[in-house]
């Protein structure tokens, strides 16, 4: 085998991409009918969870580059599903509006569907495999 086959066969990064450009035309296709984008929806998923962070903290637990969050945000702003919270001065913080909660609300059940398909798709046992595999990735790809 060669280093290029090797590097193909073996690279946690490129199977990491494929794996996730799949995952998310799957999941966006689902949203779609919202006009929804993947990003988005796990945005107002955590501030409708309760997530009152600032943008940086808000941007650093969803894995994302402040911004891609911004920039997001912007576009869930001008959707009317979020709006801003007045701080304490430590960074701007958002909250749903009630077309965001209703938003979200409508958004769950096709993301279910997307991620019932992949369930059954996969053994119980593989899908739960595959997440702690997943989560194994992340905690030792993660900065020391």
């Amino acid at each position: 085998m060669t280093d290029l086959e090797a590097i193909g066969k073996t690279c946690f990064a490129l199977h990491a991409r494929m794996t996730a450009r799949l995952l998310s035309r799957t999941y966006e296709a689902a949203l779609r009918p919202l006009g929804l984008k993947l990003p988005q929806f796990g945005i107002l998923g955590a501030i409708g969870h309760g997530t009152t962070a600032s943008e940086t903290v808000l941007a650093e637990r969803l894995g994302l580059e402040r911004t891609t969050l911004v920039r997001n945000l912007k576009v869930l702003a001008e959707n009317g599903w979020i709006e801003p919270v007045t701080g304490d001065g430590r960074g701007l913080r958002h909250r749903l509006t009630p077309a965001g909660q209703a938003i979200l609300e409508a958004a769950i059940p096709l993301w279910q569907k997307a991620q019932d398909r992949l369930e059954a798709k996969l053994k119980d046992t593989d899908a739960e495999e595959a997440r702690k595999a997943m989560r194994a990735l992340r905690k030792a790809a993660y900065p020391s």
